[in-house]
Formats: C-alpha cells, sequence, structure tokens
C-alpha cells in the first residue's frame, strides 16, 4: 500500500491538462496492449516501439482493477492476520499498476505531447481516489494494525521490521485513524491537490516553450563566444527563422547569453523572462494556484495530527522538524550573506571602472562575475568547455564508479528505448553479472521538462534488477562540433549519475524500501558526493581532454579551477538558501487564507535581508521543486546533504586515496545497498564511524 500510495505521489508531479478523447479506440484491448502484455524485451524493459497513447488508459485501468482485487483478497481472508498474509501480500500487490505508472509519467516528463497531457489530466483523479480508496479502507487498516499490535512478540528483524513500521505509518499518516467525515474532506483535499500540481508544472512548461528571443542583427551578438552563436544559429534555423539566432529561457541557452552578451538590455528581457514565469497575469499565471496549494497542504496536515505542512513533512526526514532545518539554513545564511554583498560590491566597482553609470542589477551578475573571474584567475566557462566532452565526461564518470566498486558499463544497442537521442547500458559486477541498466538522455527538446533528475523504469527488490534513467538538459552538439558541457553541466552529470547509483546498488528484498525510497533529506548523499570526484583534479586528468587533440587538460587550468573554488560563493549559496527560506516559510504558515504569493515572496525574502541585485533561485510561481515536485517543505535537503557528502568525501581524502576500496566498500554497503531499512543517520555512522560534520562544507565554500 505504502508503495503505491507513494508512487501516486510522485506521479502527480508531471501530470498535465485536459481531456481523454480519441485514446479509446480498438486497437488498444487487453488482449494486444503491450502494457499489460508479458514485456518479450531483453531484461524485460518497456517495449517503448510498440506503446500507443492509445494503450494507457485501458492498462491504468486494468492496473487499477487488478489492485483492488489483489486487496479485497487480502481483506477477504478468514485466516488470522499475519505479517506474511497482509504486511508482504500489500507490498506484492500493484504490480501491473505500478508498472504502467512508471512508463507513464516518465515518458510524460521527458517526452510529453498534447495527448499524453490530456491522459495525464484524467487519470490522475483516478490514481488518486484508488490511494484513498485503499489508504482509508477500515477493514484493510484493521488487519495491518492486528498485526502492527503484535510486533513485539512477532519479533521481526531488519526490513521485515522496517516494513511493518512503514506499513503501519503509512496508513495512519494518510487518514486512516480519522473519522468519516475528515476522511471525506481528506479524499477531496486529495484530489485537489494532485489536479493543482499538475497545473502548476504544465503551465511552467508552456511558460518556458512560449517564450522567444529572435535577435536579427549581428550588433545584437556582442560579446557572445562563437560556441554560443552557432546553437542560437541551429535552433532558429530548426524553427523556421533561417539567418537569424534564437534564444530560449532553457538553462543551456539563457545562462550562457547572460554570461557573455553586453546588451544589457537584452540580458534584462531574457532574464525577466525566466524570473517572471507563471506570473504574467495571463491564462497560465499560477499565483492563485500557488495560495491554493499551500492552504490545501495545511487543512490536510492539521486533519492528520499536524500544525503545518512543514511538520508533517519533516517528520519523515533527518531534520525532524522546521527548527532542525532553519538552524542549518540560517548558520550558513549569516556566514553568506556578508560574502555576497562584498561580491556585489565588487561587481559594482567594475562597472564604474567601465563607466557604466547604473547600478548593479541581478541581470548583470553573470556578465560581471565571469568578467571579474577571467580578470582575477583567466578563466572562463569558453576556455574549459573543449576539455570537458560528453561522452568524455560520462565516460569519466563511469571510470570513478569503475575504480571505487568494481563495476562496469556496457553500450547496449539491442534494447528499446523512448527516444532516439536515448542510450542504454548494462552495468554489471566485476565477475559480469548483471546489476541493471542505466538509460541516459542528455538534451533538452520541446518534449521535454527542464531541469537534470534521476527517475526508475524498474526499482530493485528481490530478485528483480532495477532499470534507471537519467534525463537531463545539456548543451547539445553545434556547428560541428560534439557537445561541450560547462563545468557545471559537468558537475551535473555526476551528480545524477550518484543518483543512479544508489538505485542501481541498491540490495533490498522490498521495492517500497529499496533505492531513492529514503527520506528526502539523505536522498541527496549519493548524488553529491560523487561532485566532489567531478571536480578533483586527480579525477579530472584521467577525463577532461581536448575533444580535438586529446590533450589531458593542463595543470595550469586545474589550478585556475582550484584558485577559483571559492568565487562566487555568496551568490550561489544565498540564492539557493533563498529557496530553501521562501518553501520553509509557505509550509510553515498555520493559515494561508487569502495568500497574496507576490506580498508574501517579497516579505519572506526582505526579512531575510536578501539583497536586490540577488534573485532567488526559484519565484513561488515557477519553483516546481515544491509546487509540482517532491521537495515541498524539504528544498533545505540539497544542503543539508551537502553537510553529508563534504564530510563523507573527506573520509576518502583523508585516507590519502580518493578511491580507497574499503571507504568505497564501507559507502556502497552501508549508504547505496541499503535504501530506507535503517534510520539514515544509523546509515551514515555505520559508513563514518562517526556524526557528521559541518566543517568540511563551510571550509569548501569558503565561508569560514
Amino acid at each position: 500500500m505504502k508503495r503505491i500510495l507513494l508512487a501516486i505521489a510522485v506521479f502527480s508531479l508531471f501530470l498535465s491538462a485536459c481531456n481523454n478523447t480519441e485514446e479509446k479506440k480498438t486497437d488498444a484491448t487487453l488482449a494486444n496492449n503491450p502494457l499489460i502484455m508479458e514485456f518479450d524485451t531483453p531484461f524485460q524493459v518497456p517495449p517503448f516501439d510498440k506503446i500507443k497513447e492509445a494503450h494507457y488508459l485501458p492498462a491504468f485501468n486494468e492496473g487499477i482493477a487488478q489492485h483492488k482485487k489483489e486487496i479485497e483478497a487480502i481483506v477477504a481472508n478468514p485466516e488470522e492476520a499475519t505479517f506474511e498474509n497482509t504486511i508482504e501480500a500489500m507490498e506484492k500487490s500493484g504490480k501491473l499498476l505500478n508498472q504502467v505508472s512508471n512508463i507513464f509519467f516518465n515518458l510524460l516528463s521527458a517526452t510529453t505531447n498534447d495527448k499524453m497531457q490530456k491522459i495525464a489530466q484524467e487519470v490522475s483523479p483516478l490514481l488518486s481516489s484508488h490511494g484513498d480508496d485503499i489508504a482509508l479502507n477500515a477493514d484493510l487498516f484493521a488487519k495491518v494494525k492486528a498485526v502492527y499490535d503484535k510486533k513485539d512478540e512477532l519479533a521481526l528483524e531488519g526490513e521485515k521490521a522496517v516494513l511493518l513500521e512503514e506499513t503501519y505509518k503509512g496508513f495512519v499518516r494518510n487518514g486512516a485513524n480519522l473519522n468519516d467525515e475528515d476522511q471525506a474532506k481528506l479524499r477531496e483535499i486529495n484530489t485537489e491537490l494532485s489536479t493543482l500540481s499538475l497545473q502548476f508544472g504544465e503551465n511552467v512548461l508552456k511558460e518556458t516553450n512560449g517564450f522567444e528571443m529572435l535577435l536579427e542583427t549581428e550588433e545584437d551578438l556582442a560579446g557572445l563566444p562563437e560556441a554560443v552563436v552557432s546553437a542560437a544559429a541551429d535552433a532558429a534555423n530548426a524553427n523556421g527563422y533561417e539567418g537569424k539566432w534564437l534564444f530560449s529561457i532553457q538553462k543551456p541557452s539563457m545562462i550562457p547569453f547572460l554570461t557573455y552578451s553586453e546588451k544589457r538590455e537584452l540580458r534584462e528581457k531574457i532574464f525577466n523572462a525566466y524570473t517572471n514565469k507563471g506570473d504574467n497575469k495571463n491564462e497560465l499565471d499560477n499565483n492563485e494556484i500557488v495560495a491554493k496549494l499551500v492552504q490545501l497542504r495545511i487543512k490536510r496536515s492539521n486533519l492528520l495530527g499536524f500544525e503545518t505542512h512543514a511538520d508533517y513533512i519533516l517528520a519523515e526526514n533527518m531534520a525532524k522538524n522546521p527548527a532542525g532545518a532553519l538552524d542549518l539554513l540560517n548558520k550558513l545564511w549569516n556566514a553568506a550573506l556578508p560574502m555576497a554583498k562584498a561580491e556585489a560590491k565588487e561587481l559594482q566597482k567594475m562597472i564604474d571602472k567601465e563607466g557604466g553609470k547604473f547600478e548593479l542589477a541581478a541581470w548583470d551578475w553573470w556578465y560581471y562575475s565571469e568578467k571579474l573571474r577571467k580578470e582575477k584567475y583567466d578563466l572562463d566557462d569558453e576556455t574549459l568547455r573543449p576539455y570537458f566532452e560528453l561522452n568524455n565526461v560520462r565516460n569519466g564518470a563511469f571510470a570513478v564508479a569503475t575504480k571505487l566498486y568494481g563495476i562496469t558499463f556496457e553500450e547496449r544497442t539491442d534494447i528499446p528505448v523512448y527516444h532516439e537521442e536515448a542510450v542504454v547500458y548494462e552495468v554489471k559486477e566485476a565477475d559480469g553479472t548483471h546489476i541493471g541498466l542505466l538509460y541516459q538522455d542528455f538534451h533538452p527538446r520541446a518534449s521535454k521538462r527542464g531541469g537534470a533528475w534521476m527517475t526508475s523504469y524498474r526499482k530493485q527488490s528481490a530478485g528483480i534488477t532495477p532499470v534507471i534513467s537519467m534525463v537531463m538538459n545539456f548543451s547539445r552538439p553545434t556547428g560541428g562540433k560534439p557537445a561541450l558541457l560547462s563545468f557545471d553541466e559537468t558537475t551535473t552529470l555526476f551528480h545524477e549519475f550518484g543518483h543512479a547509483l544508489h538505485g542501481l546498488l541498491s540490495q533490498c528484498n522490498y521495492n517500497s524500501l529499496s533505492g531513492t525510497s529514503v527520506a528526502r533529506d539523505f536522498v541527496e548523499l549519493p548524488s553529491q558526493i560523487m561532485e566532489n570526484w567531478a571536480g578533483d583534479p586527480e579525477v579530472m586528468k584521467e577525463y577532461a581532454k581536448h575533444y580535438e587533440t586529446d590533450e589531458v587538460i593542463p595543470d595550469e587550468l586545474i589550478e585556475k579551477i582550484k584558485n577559483s573554488g571559492h568565487f562566487n560563493q555568496g551568490f550561489t549559496t544565498i540564492e539557493y538558501l533563498a529557496a530553501s527560506f521562501l518553501d520553509l516559510s509557505y509550509h510553515a504558515l498555520k493559515d494561508a487564507e487569502g495568500l497574496n504569493v507576490a506580498e508574501f515572496e517579497t516579505k519572506t525574502l526582505g526579512d531575510l535581508g536578501l539583497i536586490s541585485e540577488i534573485v532567488v533561485r526559484y519565484r513561488s510561481t515557477y519553483f516546481n521543486h515544491i509546487f509540482a515536485g517532491g521537495y515541498s517543505a524539504g528544498y533545505y535537503a540539497y544542503v543539508w546533504a551537502e553537510v553529508l557528502d563534504a564530510d563523507a568525501y573527506a573520509a576518502f581524502k583523508e585516507s590519502g586515496d580518493i578511491y580507497n576500496k574499503e571507504k568505497a566498500a564501507a559507502f556502497r554497503d552501508n549508504v547505496l545497498a541499503q535504501g530506507r531499512t535503517k534510520d539514515p543517520m544509523e546509515l551514515y555512522r555505520a559508513f563514518r564511524g562517526q556524526d557528521p560534520s559541518i566543517e568540511p562544507l563551510l571550509e569548501r565554500k569558503g565561508l569560514k
């Protein structure tokens, strides 16, 4: 039960709008529906080439129907409720529904279209209602409680004990103890929340795809590197604007423009288009949706016995309560804000020195900080890009995993893919034992949501090998050159690869506890620790090679990267922390009736002392993480995990060997393999031998 409820919560992140029409065609009968039939493919991966939009709704309906029968059978069992016939039986139920949901919602996120969005709108309330039917089934809960009440005499150990605890807690946290009236209210809230969340995400995607900045004269290209100009020309040609240059608010297009364009008015135009997403007083405006989501979350939390949504969420995280998360955020904010103010003054001095006669604004920060970095360290992204060719970076990440864990990666061309740009690798142990499959999909397109993420088409469990996917939005090949990544994109690849390893190297018996099914502020540890290897000089010498000459990145450049490591850290830290505070501020509210989103955001950030030259990383109206994703009251998790990853990597550095086999085995066995089978702090201590220290993070950021 908990697995399907969690799955439904995650799947709602990617839902979109409209109604179903032509999907119910006769060719989508159960008899020939590839989503329902046994997958006759290598490793039983989804037969992407055979799946059509018309197959989804019949498959969802059949999956729900089968799951209902499985739950009814558990309830109707006349035997005394036991761990096996109740808890394990529930864990094993819903297989088809999970399978269909995994495929549909992953593709909705990575390669959507109008038909998929219509299906999502129809299936969202079905899944919400089905989840509530299970969570609020009094007879089912009675059986679960009967087993839970005997837990002492059952003396279950390991995963079985955790599964019992999590199953019981899942029912309670989803309203099983509520009276009939309150359960009816909860059902209404859950349905409305799922609908609003999908609408929020769809609005952001449409706003992102809807903006075009078309440049028609070479004068407007002043300052832009050749590669940026070439990519814009390619984008223009692809959209029917031959002889012109097209820029979007997708980050691979926008960030280089903000970084290099000498045209301040154009920097302002593209920056404002990005930061006003969902806040343009049109049919895609998200202000009202945010206010409703916040208020509904408060009402749900109150029904479930919590004062705020933050209290409800954080009870399941390492932070335990809002105070725990805020304590860490405040420590870092107080250290980083003076640094950000000093950075702003330094940039203003550069503007004044050039005779700019204007005050530094948010759309100037990237441009002048890049100029300052070049002046101070003789370093810029365009100097680095030739050494971070996509395939070399990917192979570098693979090599790190091989050296740490002994695993190998073999490209497979005989396995179905969901898009022509996706590639598949078989992951094996050193002795050739199959571990799982890894899909990778690197470049932006209109059908793909922004950002980067790891997901699963199939999670690991006893006897079941995982099928994992990494989806990103990196710079495309352009101008006859391969895809050359910025250093930020390079670390992002290593980051998502860390998530992938968490899913691939899981060694759990139960699906609902395996892989990345861990506390939100623990799930980022496996991903963020990999970023340390991406930037380690020893590792860069192995994978960072010039795409034309195969020359290894020079020591001089590595030294410049190292020397500039603390550069702009005030800005980077503050814009992220501001978003974390904004998230917790919304979800610490006890009442949001009549909430004015713009005023609330302005007051929250003003009270923090956020300087006007920095805009919060995600404004409320496009903050997908918390309003269309799984990070509500949890965006702080990235910096919480930064404390863990900095301390964890220090263990490797202290050993004198960043590939230390003993440390790697301890990390694999105690973190990557364990899923949610133990308390995360217990797992961390088992790896590190001590509690995590904040000192390595402060040192890494230059905040001490």
